[in-house]
């Protein structure tokens, strides 16, 4: 008998659309940050130690895809409340600390994160040029120290994205801290 492993994304999984104030003070929807050949959609936020291991890995490697036409967004779905550290002025001392190319959005209701069905920060969503899912894997195979010469497992799949419209089909799932949902 063959082993059978399930997908680590729903592939074709359609895009929820949003509309997320920016720490730039303007509104963000799908349609604002779709790019011609795919979005990474991805929910970090500012004090969880894994997103602050690959913070800088990720800002370049969206450099990278926005080069090839893929849209960028980041959306902090924390609950503030109980994630002071995630508040929308320290979400603005984030982005510019790290050099942001891309809207960092707040999820403020939780909505979004809920719509996607988010787990954890980081937690990616490659979508293609049709906002069907793609990629819902790890940054790179770094983890938590930058490993020289480490694959680049978003970049790549996201490339792939951008020439064909699909992802990979083995991907090997993000790690990070858990969301703060709100208890309401």
């Amino acid at each position: 008998m063959a082993l059978a492993q399930p997908p680590i994304c729903e592939f074709g999984w359609k895009a929820p659309d949003f509309a997320l104030k920016g720490v730039d003070g303007k509104t963000y929807s799908l349609k604002h940050v779709r790019g011609p050949k795919g979005t990474l959609v991805v929910f970090i936020c500012n004090h969880c130690p894994y997103v602050r291991a690959i913070i800088d890995r990720l800002v370049e490697e969206a450099k990278a895809l926005q080069a090839m036409d893929i849209g960028v967004i980041a959306i902090m779905p924390n609950d503030t409340k109980l994630s002071p550290g995630d508040s929308f002025a320290a979400m603005k001392d984030f982005a510019g600390e790290h050099g942001f190319t891309f809207p960092y959005v707040i999820d403020e209701t939780q909505a979004v994160a809920r719509a996607y069905d988010a787990v954890c920060t980081p937690d990616f969503f490659g979508f293609n040029a049709k906002d069907e899912l793609q990629y819902r894997g790890r940054l790179d195979e770094s983890k938590m120290t930058a490993v020289k010469g480490a694959r680049r497992e978003l970049y790549e799949a996201m490339k792939l994205v951008a020439d064909t419209g699909h992802g990979p089909k083995e991907q090997i799932p993000s790690m990070g801290c858990s969301i703060k949902w709100r208890s309401d």
